[in-house]
């Protein structure tokens, strides 16, 4: 079984790509344990001397969709791979913001989450305590954006640039190919194409 961890905010394009790679890939039969991380960009634009985003209200908006995640995730897992896939494809596929429960309801509804279930636990804000506690945990790898993989005590930021089509086997040979060089090679500090791929 190949298990890591993968940080992730839906607000990020390469998150959306590197993530529907895993689903896909588990969608196939992938063997692997992944916990999926919510970390929130907002975090290293606040103020200076503004209280923690996930304990601000005024950035409840931004953070709703990694808190509706999370609970989901916690409190609905059968329904938590579905869930994160359209919440990434409709942040990034049908431009829709995420910031209020109407939008996300719209998104999440149709697949069976029990959005008066997940809005309880929203408010008790008990899903935000998570998001503080999950950024407090990368801060310790120096994490800087998403997608961050955790391999074995070592943390990676991956930007990949395409998302998958359906071919399930690529996808698992993706991230195969991705968790191995992590695990295998820690003295690979940089490695990065100088332009895009034509």
């Amino acid at each position: 079984m190949t298990s890591f961890e993968l940080s992730f905010d839906y607000r990020c394009p390469f998150a959306k790509n590197i993530h529907l790679h895993v689903l896909r890939a588990l969608e196939g039969g992938a063997d692997f344990d992944v916990e999926f991380v919510p970390w929130t960009m907002s975090q290293g634009y606040k103020r200076d001397g503004a209280p923690d985003v996930w304990d601000d209200p005024d950035h409840d908006a931004d953070l709703l969709a990694l808190a509706v995640s999370i609970s989901v995730r916690d409190e609905q897992p059968e329904k938590f791979l579905a869930a994160h896939e359209a919440l990434f494809r409709a942040r990034h596929e049908r431009a829709i913001r995420l910031v209020t429960f109407d939008e996300i309801d719209r998104v999440l509804q149709p697949i069976g989450v029990d959005m008066t279930r997940v809005r309880d636990d929203v408010e008790s804000r008990r899903p935000h305590k998570v998001i503080g506690e999950n950024f407090a945990k990368y801060e310790g790898f120096e994490a800087f954006g998403v997608p961050t993989f955790v391999v074995g005590g070592d943390a990676v930021f991956v930007r990949y640039m395409t998302p998958p089509d359906e071919d399930t086997a690529a996808s698992t040979s993706l991230i195969q190919s991705i968790v191995a060089m992590i695990a295998t090679q820690p003295e690979l500090n940089e490695f990065k194409h100088t332009r895009l791929p034509m």
